[in-house]
């Protein structure tokens, strides 16, 4: 048995009944339960967040408990808590997961010497093609369902995701405008407004998981449209 220590934010923070996970400021020190490498412990460890993330899908945050997680791996919730020490830390811990196998935005190349329109294009097929995937369509869903209730899931789902996407395009709008490709503006409105180009369309029957006959066309002309609009209110020349 190995002690680990992990931070969370402080208002993730629970200690458990029986004191097993003493607290050091905002860190909690938690139990792994592994065997040599370690292997156990991260095979158990995405197990819960497996199990999590379907019991949210289905379920809804409110309605789902770290009780009846505990119960479909398997194991006590004592258990459960050594890995994640409150509801919202593995929520914080299912969003990560979605967004690291999901999230191809936060990651696509943004080349400064790309001409303006074919990576307009190209960043807003590798947006869509994210924001279109199941698993992120439903975690949008489910953060919208239950953000009058439980608020705080909104901002761990935008800090981990939307935020990041939006700034990570803003700096190459910022670096655009200082080598005279787009106007002079304010850079994360730039970034807002082509993102939300983008979902003007197909999106918004997607998140409503209405219909959309010839799909993959309705994407390609979102775009073209999107990149036509941006490049009219941003553009030089």
């Amino acid at each position: 048995m190995v002690w680990q220590v992990r931070t969370w934010p402080s208002h993730c923070m629970v200690r458990e009944k029986n004191g097993t996970s003493p607290m050091i400021g905002d860190r909690l020190i938690t139990r792994a339960f592994q065997d040599g490498d370690g292997a156990h412990g991260a095979k158990r460890r995405r197990q819960i967040i497996i199990a999590a993330t379907e019991a949210f899908f289905a379920n809804g945050y409110g309605s789902t408990t770290m009780t009846s997680i505990a119960s479909k791996v398997g194991g006590s919730k004592t258990t459960l808590w050594s890995y994640f020490p409150s509801k919202e830390a593995l929520f914080a811990a299912v969003i990560d997961d979605i967004i690291e196998t999901r999230g191809e935005a936060l990651s696509v190349d943004l080349p400064d010497d790309e001409e303006l329109r074919p990576f307009l294009a190209r960043f807003g097929a590798v947006l869509m093609a994210t924001l279109l995937s199941e698993p992120i369509l439903n975690l949008h869903r489910l953060v919208i369902g239950e953000a009058r209730r439980f608020p705080h899931l909104a901002e761990l789902f935008y800090e981990r995701g939307p935020r990041r996407g939006k700034a990570r395009l803003a700096d190459y709008f910022a670096r655009a405008m200082h080598q005279g490709r787009l106007r002079q503006g304010d850079p994360a409105v730039a970034a807002q407004q082509f993102a939300a180009l983008c979902q003007a369309g197909t999106y918004q029957f997607a998140i409503m998981n209405l219909p959309i006959p010839d799909r993959e066309a309705q994407v390609a002309a979102d775009i073209e449209y999107a990149v036509e609009a941006f490049t009219r209110g941003w553009a030089l020349g």
